[in-house]
């Protein structure tokens, strides 16, 4: 476990927050369970839906820091379906629809029980899609500002690297915005560095990647991350910001000396914003399984409380510090 990870979880001890895991049934979820009760890092409620969870995980129960929940029997269970009714009537929703999605999709339930303040986040994916967990997320907890845009991050870890932080970058988005535009891009760069800032506690070097470092090609692609690059300085001057870069300039000291040595950021970045969804995916990806990198994420950015994704071929130490960091978020 790295410094960071070991980090986020100190930090998550110090004020556990309350935190639903829908996928109760997952083996994985329940040996990360019991990690996470017995170090503190934070309060789970976990749901069952006939596992018979209590006698497996009797001594986390005992602990006061685990609740384990039947969402079918659940007594609040025609409060959460009328809340999502309600939240959707625009979309044309009706009671007997929200019924339906919240009975067989249990992290709706979850998303809405941290709509409600009845919890301070939530974590899944473990069996999900990541398009099931975002829907859940962006359609049930409110966005931080009416027109906000929800992304995806990724905390990577690449080890024995000497780039980004040591080896440590975020990367956004990897997971919602298929196609952003200039205004989505740059609130995408904001955002995910105000996350590496605030909750990694690190000072974020954003570099706005591109085929084209700082126009050695021409194109409406790099038009856009241009035009982003504008918006971001107006509205963060002090934020360490700079593109259109390629990777190799944004994160290799040698080549930025060539191809860009006056950057602020060339050569020593540790955000990478993706020009879009199919970059960022493909990148993350193929860092996470060539680099042999851990990758915790995605994690919900843009809403007014946390929630975190989770791959679907996860580590119990991937869903131990996805619950980590979202503790830490709620803290914020």
């Amino acid at each position: 476990m790295s410094n960071l990870f070991h980090t986020l979880r100190e930090k998550a001890k110090a004020n556990p927050k309350l935190i639903v895991l829908p996928e109760g049934e997952e083996r994985r979820i329940q040996e990360a369970v019991r990690f996470i009760a017995r170090e503190k890092i934070a309060k789970i409620v976990l749901f069952d839906k006939g596992v018979n969870l209590e006698k497996l995980l009797q001594e986390e129960l005992a602990s006061g820091f685990l609740r384990i929940i039947n969402p079918d029997k659940n007594y609040l269970y025609e409060k959460y379906v009328s809340l999502y009714a309600e939240i959707r009537r625009e979309k044309g929703i009706s009671l007997e629809i929200a019924r339906k999605i919240v009975k067989e999709n249990p992290v709706f339930l979850a998303a809405l029980m941290v709509r409600n303040n009845e919890a301070d986040g939530f974590v899944a994916g473990a069996s999900l899609s990541t398009s099931d967990v975002a829907r859940a997320a962006i359609h049930c907890i409110r966005k931080k500002e009416k027109n906000s845009t929800v992304m995806g991050a990724f905390i990577m870890l690449v080890p024995d690297c000497p780039y980004g932080e040591n080896g440590l970058f975020v990367f956004a988005d990897c997971a919602v915005v298929p196609e952003p535009s200039t205004e989505q891009l740059a609130e995408i760069a904001r955002e995910t560095a105000d996350f590496t800032k605030n909750v990694l506690g690190i000072l974020p070097r954003v570099a706005l990647l591109s085929y084209s470092t700082k126009g050695s090609s021409k194109g409406k692609p790099i038009d856009k991350v241009l035009n982003a690059l504008k918006i971001v300085k107006e509205k963060s001057p002090d934020l360490l910001i700079d593109g259109e870069l390629q990777v190799d300039t944004a994160i290799v000291p040698e080549v930025a000396e060539i191809k860009f040595p006056y950057s602020p950021v060339a050569g020593k970045a540790n955000v990478l914003i993706f020009p879009s969804l199919e970059a960022g995916n493909c990148a993350y990806k193929l860092v996470h399984r060539l680099a042999k990198a851990r990758a915790v994420g995605p994690l919900f950015l843009g809403l007014e409380k946390p929630a975190s994704d989770l791959s679907r071929g996860c580590g119990v130490e991937d869903i131990v510090d996805a619950v980590a960091v979202t503790v830490v978020r709620a803290q914020k």
